[in-house]
């Protein structure tokens, strides 16, 4: 494919922007336009469960670029309308407004859409995180709240206990992991992330579900828990996951399978590109279809998808980071781990609370995960390379 004249990104957040600002240093002298379905201008989502919510930074500190470098970037934003359809072979979207924006090609970002509880829609009192409007308005709940409750045990959930228990509030985090973040970190590294929780009062209900909210006149009381226990609260937040937003690609012709499906280039058809959370490509080190959610890949992936536009025909073959900060700590996880895979600390002494941890898999090192030794993990990361960057024989080929 000649490089385009026209290309137009669906999706104005971290992978949308990077992908524009990389087309551009790469020398992509056409029409850009970005479609986004906020009003807002592009910010960051990672502050939104720590600073913002906490009120250590301003909404606008979020902001991705200023209003300078994005008129400096020579693109339209077309913002505040969401794409509804995608016909992919002519690579035309429409929009809420029914608008018909046509180019060249097509990169899809259009990232994550939150889960909610079952109830939830309508109950007071009842948030989930993803957006600037959703952050603030936690807050404002917090800030009177006595009883909190977060649904989910991941990254998300983690974060907006540790970051709720700070505003004062009695905490409970609740999942069905046995320990906070089990399936990021593995059980040796998320069994002292528990501890840690723990020692800075957030009480923890492992292993369980939730089996329904409680509510009177119309805002919530509180939750019952799949093993008959009741939590009163003020607050309760999902962060029970969130799935691709794909809904509007249904009728596009393209490929969704836990998203949009792609190559080891991250093309998702002839002139369409998909990047970011959405993007589910083929890794080409890993031999399978793969689909991360956090901000790194965002922009490392919008590199590539960009490199591939202008005809620079490199796989995408990253090794995967993602890192978490939680009170005084900061943990971050180089590779892909698992509870099967083998945990040995290399560095460090975890009863210092400092410490690195290696993962090995039955072909070798897997993963590097780092508690507050960002250094030496990076220097650890090096043994993992080969794993997720060596040449695999291809399966189940994508489009």
């Amino acid at each position: 494919m000649s490089i385009p004249e026209h290309v137009l990104v669906v999706g104005a957040s971290a992978a949308g922007l990077t992908t524009a600002e990389a087309l551009r240093r790469k020398g992509f002298g056409g029409r850009l336009t970005l479609l986004g379905a906020e009003d807002a201008a592009p910010y960051d989502r990672p502050p939104l469960s720590k600073q913002v919510l906490s009120g250590a930074w301003e909404p606008t500190r979020a902001q991705l670029r200023t209003a300078d470098a994005l008129d400096a970037l020579d693109a339209e934003f077309l913002l505040g309308d969401p794409a509804v359809t995608l016909d992919a072979g002519r690579r035309s979207v429409r929009t809420a407004s029914g608008a018909a924006v046509t180019a060249d090609a097509v990169v899809v970002a259009t990232g994550l859409r939150p889960r909610e509880l079952p109830g939830q829609d309508g109950l007071r009192g009842v948030h989930v995180v993803r957006t600037v409007a959703d952050a603030l308005a936690l807050r404002s709940d917090l800030l009177g709240a006595g009883r909190v409750v977060v649904v989910g045990d991941g990254v998300l959930g983690a974060e907006t206990a540790a970051t709720a228990r700070s505003m004062g509030p009695a905490v409970y985090l609740v999942g069905p992991q046995p320990a906070p973040m089990t399936g990021q970190l593995g059980p040796l590294a998320a069994g002292h992330l528990a501890d840690l929780h723990r020692r800075n009062g957030v009480a923890l209900r492992t292993g369980v579900l939730l089996d329904a909210l409680l509510s009177r006149d119309g805002a919530v009381t509180g939750v019952r828990l799949s093993d008959g226990e009741e939590l009163p609260a003020d607050v309760v937040v999902a962060a029970v996951g969130c799935s691709p937003a794909t809904d509007w690609l249904a009728d596009s012709g393209l490929v969704l399978d836990d998203g949009v499906v792609c190559d080891a280039h991250c093309r998702a058809a002839e002139g369409v590109w998909a990047v970011g959370d959405v993007a589910r490509w083929h890794h080409r080190g890993l031999g399978r279809l793969l689909r991360l959610e956090n901000r790194t890949n965002a922009t490392e992936q919008a590199l590539a998808v960009a490199g591939d536009i202008m005809g620079e025909d490199r796989p995408y073959v990253p090794v995967p980071y993602f890192w978490t900060d939680q009170y005084d700590v900061k943990v971050q996880v180089f590779g892909l781990l698992s509870a099967e895979s083998e945990a040995e600390v290399v560095e460090g002494d975890p009863a210092e609370g400092r410490f690195v941890v290696r993962h090995e898999g039955p072909r070798g090192p897997v993963g590097v995960l780092g508690w507050r030794m960002p250094k030496q993990t990076r220097l650890h990361r090096a043994s993992i390379v080969d794993h997720y960057t060596g040449p695999r024989p291809l399966e189940n080929a994508t489009p």
